[in-house]
């Protein structure tokens, strides 16, 4: 069934969006019901997570294993046509992420690698997946590594958990919920039935045949270093395919792009891209069959880095704008009290740099080590035909990949074999190999010049061209694995900067660059993506627009946390949890209160286990893990202590509030395309996924809406804590940018205002295309409300304020007036 979608109804561009989480309990008929709260609230543009066929009982579609299939747990194909044509109907377009780099192979519904494990090479799919069938390991060459048992092989098969099962469409060997297709061209016996039960009473037998599979069978515990796939990051069950096939990219986007042809979509999120081996030439692809897509990329952008000029994108999908926000937020002025005492209450003594890079040569010795061994038998092969270079070692040579990959201050470079290295890319080369020998002298320095030389071109042949692009591809799984998902959780100075994209190592962003920045997303990228909470990030907005009040006291907050810890201490077992954790355990409670007990047990158990430093998801502490659940259970029931922190967070929620409008309305009236993650046009104090995750109430939100029509700016603040206020900036901002997309929209001028007065750096203010001003204040426990005479000029005209609805005059204009009646203000050209 194909969707009915008129598409002159509304701009293929987004004006804005709304990121839909869609899931078995929440699947396209029940997304459909909320169109009309959508369109009224003011978005341009629904975004779905990705909804192709993926694993039974996903709760995010990021395993995809059918690309040509509307998953059925959400409704299938028929659901899909009627939730796409509602939209249409309601004036709406539709976003999708779309998944290129890798499919999940957790179950035989993955009909491609069903047949490549049956049938191995011969299979006509065992080119889509980044198989090395030429492993190095005389055992894996020519199989495919499936790391699922228990235990070892030997003893697995020994217990008898081993067993064929004559099925449908053949005989398969089963382990526990597993099952894997057995070639019939191994089979010996005619009768198939008979042939199993007598294989499952001889083992010896049985391992012959298992022998003969173009899979073999291990413990889990092999795939860190053994594995001959791709991955996803450190993900057994998501295989990566090779997309720069043309054939791979065919079969993988027919679908979409049919829907895009069709206007049932008008854009693509693309996850992931830095795992591809050549993302340029796949987003040409892309863009070649859907010229007219609206295109963002989930790339990262490190401090200074800047996307690719060459992408045929719009931009990313905003997360160097959500930290740039939450910078302006950071008080510069704490950050020597607030190191010195998260020095002395921890004892770590290390600066953010120095625990990254450990902890990404940590994820490359363990997690990644498989990529690693592939990288180095590349490099071996690169070392033999220049004698100068054959008696290095393997060791050697892994020391030297694993030293530049952990020093690389980006996530990857962007070589293309027989093309000219860009600056960005010779920089990042430099100062990694620099890294590597300030560090590491005692590594021969001629193999560091190698290893340049070969990433430059200058050293050039098949084995090179091979090495360069598996770097390129592994690198951005080091950084991400290393880094966010384990330094992240080790560097626990201030919170609110430890999440995506972002640099906890830096102290707060000033005005002029945050300006600078945005001037530059206009002219460059104006219809980027913008964001300031998603699906992936470790703490929502509002969290983190609490947390960075701390850096504004941090002389309360170091007495707190020692009144806290003295109150606690007899909650620790032997000495743990430790100190860090506790300081973590802290930070969360105030940002995420009130929260229920559940909610910080479980996000202390994956925090402990992220940071890899007492326990982790592979090698479980029961010990630590049991005292760090005793402890927090301790704390949360203790009087004394709940007491003092109701009172120490209390104080911050007023100022977190309006930090949370603030960075809100920066977000809908800044230069891009503006999302709003589901949920967070109320308060929403969530976590790391899956907390953040949790259901929606939107009947709770479509009665809000409808009440907001008929309060002002001064009633929504009286039901503060229902979260109207924070509802009635988004729908205003976004039915403002719906009415004059010339202003906000490519082609709308950024103009930064400045005010002047004691107070003058507290006020981030912009014009939009000489016809909006946006007026938001910063730091806002040091202003306190009071303004003490500062002024702002606005633009000569007569200016309406979209939520108190006062009009104001062009001038020299006093912020205690123009911010007197609501915390921010959004002015539009009368």
């Amino acid at each position: 069934m194909e969707p009915t979608v008129d598409r002159s109804q509304r701009a293929a561009v987004p004006s804005s969006s709304y990121r839909l989480q869609l899931h078995g309990d929440f699947g396209f008929d029940a997304a459909a019901a909320i169109a009309p709260y959508l369109s009224a609230l003011g978005v341009s543009h629904v975004y779905c997570s990705p909804y192709l066929q993926s694993i039974k009982g996903s709760r995010h579609g990021y395993d995809v294993v059918d690309h040509a299939t509307v998953d059925p747990e959400l409704g299938g194909s028929e659901a899909h046509a009627r939730f796409s044509t509602v939209l249409g109907e309601a004036g709406l377009g539709q976003l999708l992420d779309v998944v290129p780099n890798h499919m999940s192979i957790g179950s035989r519904d993955n009909r491609w690698w069903w047949d490549v494990l049956r049938r191995g090479r011969r299979s006509p799919y065992a080119h889509y997946f980044d198989v090395d069938w030429a492993s190095p390991e005389a055992k894996l060459r020519g199989r495919v590594l499936m790391p699922i048992l228990g235990d070892h092989y030997g003893r697995v098969l020994d217990a008898g958990e081993l067993r064929l099962l004559l099925e449908e469409e053949g005989l398969v060997v089963a382990y526990h919920e597993h099952r894997l297709p057995i070639d019939p061209e191994s089979v010996e016996g005619g009768d198939l039935e008979s042939e199993a039960a007598r294989l499952n009473a001889d083992h010896d037998a049985l391992d012959r045949l298992l022998e003969r599979q173009h899979y073999r069978l291990a413990s889990w515990r092999t795939a860190g270093r053994e594995l001959d796939y791709r991955r996803f990051f450190d993900v057994n069950s998501l295989a990566a395919l090779r997309m720069e096939d043309p054939e791979v990219f065919d079969a993988t986007h027919g679908l979409v792009l049919q829907w895009l042809a069709g206007g049932v979509l008008d854009g693509l999120r693309i996850d992931h891209p830095d795992g591809l081996r050549d993302p340029r030439q796949y987003l040409e692809r892309l863009h070649l069959a859907a010229p007219g897509a609206w295109i963002v990329v989930e790339k990262i952008l490190a401090g200074g880095e800047r996307l690719p000029a060459d992408w045929p994108v719009a931009g990313t999908t905003g997360y160097e704008f959500m930290n740039r926000v939450t910078g302006l937020s950071v008080d510069p002025s704490a950050e020597e009290p607030m190191t010195s005492f998260y020095r002395t209450f921890t004892g770590i003594e290390e600066t953010f740099e120095e625990i990254a890079h450990a902890k990404k040569e940590q994820v490359l010795s363990q997690l990644l080590a498989s990529d690693l061994r592939r990288l180095t038998a590349t490099f071996v092969e690169v070392c033999e035909a220049p004698r100068r270079f054959r008696d290095f070692t393997r060791h050697e040579l892994g020391e030297v990949l694993t030293e530049f990959m952990a020093s690389l201050p980006v996530y990857r470079t962007y070589i293309q074999p027989g093309q000219p290295v860009s600056p960005a890319d010779r920089r990042g080369i430099a100062f990694a190999a620099a890294r590597v020998r300030e560090r590491r002298p005692d590594l021969d320095p001629e193999l560091v010049d190698l290893l340049v030389a070969v990433m430059l071109g200058k050293q050039s042949g098949p084995a090179e061209t091979e090495l360069v692009a598996r770097l390129q591809q592994t690198t951005g799984a080091v950084m991400a694995k290393g880094v966010e998902d384990t330094a992240f959780y080790v560097y626990n100075r201030l919170l609110a900067l430890n999440d995506v994209g972002g640099n906890p190592g830096r102290f707060g962003l000033g005005l002029d660059e945050f300006h600078r920045e945005a001037a530059e997303t206009a002219e460059g990228h104006p219809t980027t993506m913008l964001t300031t909470s998603t699906h992936d990030t470790k703490r929502s907005e509002d969290v983190r627009a609490r947390l960075v009040l701390l850096s504004e006291i941090a002389d309360r907050w170091e007495a707190a946390v020692r009144r806290w810890s003295a109150l606690n201490e007899r909650h620790h077992r032997d000495g743990l949890p430790d100190r860090n954790i506790e300081y973590l355990l802290y930070q969360t409670l105030v940002g995420a209160h009130p929260i229920e007990p559940g909610r910080v047990l479980t996000y202390l158990e994956k925090a402990a286990r992220e940071a890899k430093t007492h326990t982790s998801w592979t090698a479980v502490d029961d010990n630590y893990e049991s005292a760090l659940r005793d402890f927090t259970s301790g704390v949360l029931t203790d009087p004394a202590f709940r007491e003092d922190l109701d009172a120490f967070a209390a104080e911050l929620v007023g100022p977190g509030r309006i930090t949370a409008l603030a960075w809100k309305l920066i977000a809908l009236t800044s230069p891009g395309v503006p999302d709003v993650y589901q949920g967070s046009e109320l308060w929403d104090l969530s976590l790391v996924d899956p907390d953040n995750r949790r259901p929606v109430d939107y009947a709770l939100r479509r009665r809000l809406l409808g009440e907001l029509d008929h309060l002002d700016a001064a009633a929504a603040w009286e039901r503060v804590e229902e979260g109207l206020p924070k509802l009635l900036v988004v729908q205003r901002a976004l039915q403002l940018r719906r009415q004059r997309p010339h202003a906000f929209g490519p082609g709308g001028s950024y103009r930064p205002l400045y005010a002047e007065g004691a107070r003058a750096g507290h006020l981030v203010a912009f014009t939009r295309g000489e016809e909006a001003v946006t007026l938001a204040p910063r730091l806002v426990i040091g202003l306190g409300g009071e303004w003490l005479g500062t002024t702002v000029d606005l633009p000569e005209g007569s200016w309406r304020d979209e939520f108190t609805g006062v009009t104001q005059e062009g001038g020299r204009r006093p912020l205690a007036e123009l911010l007197g009646g609501f915390p921010v203000a959004l002015l539009a050209r009368s």
